[in-house]
């Protein structure tokens, strides 16, 4: 499927779509040392976050989708230099709204969930 959203985004930062097809989407990435909060090498809540909020933008892939809000749970730390990738798929469809159920993953094992509140606008939200 081609990808109608978003099409600028790094995907050093936000992640490599690798699967995007009606309603889900799955993006990876190896986390680097720029991501890095502290000497230990923990990253930043933030780059995944990014990583999962990228996700739920392309299960969506509508070019004039936005977030709109987030219910998230961190669950596991990540170390810079390790690979995760993010699953997200649209959960129900409520007019311009759409909700998303995204899983952040380490090879099997879940280190970030959330649910994303996604609208479609009738034109882009700067326009």
């Amino acid at each position: 499927m081609e990808i109608i959203t978003h099409q600028l985004i790094d995907n050093e930062l936000c992640g490599k779509p690798v699967m995007v097809e009606s309603g889900k989407s799955r993006v990876e990435y190896t986390t680097t040392s720029r991501m890095a909060a502290d000497d230990s090498g923990l990253v930043h809540g933030g780059f995944i976050f990014g990583l999962a909020d990228y996700a739920a933008m392309l299960a969506v892939n509508h070019p004039n989708v936005v977030l709109g809000g987030a219910d998230v749970k961190f669950l596991k730390p990540v170390k810079a230099g390790e690979s995760v990738y993010a699953q997200a798929s649209v959960t129900s469809v409520s007019g311009k709204k759409q909700m998303v159920g995204v899983e952040v993953r380490r090879e099997d094992e879940v280190v970030f969930k959330g649910d994303f509140s996604c609208f479609i606008l009738e034109k882009h939200v700067l326009g």
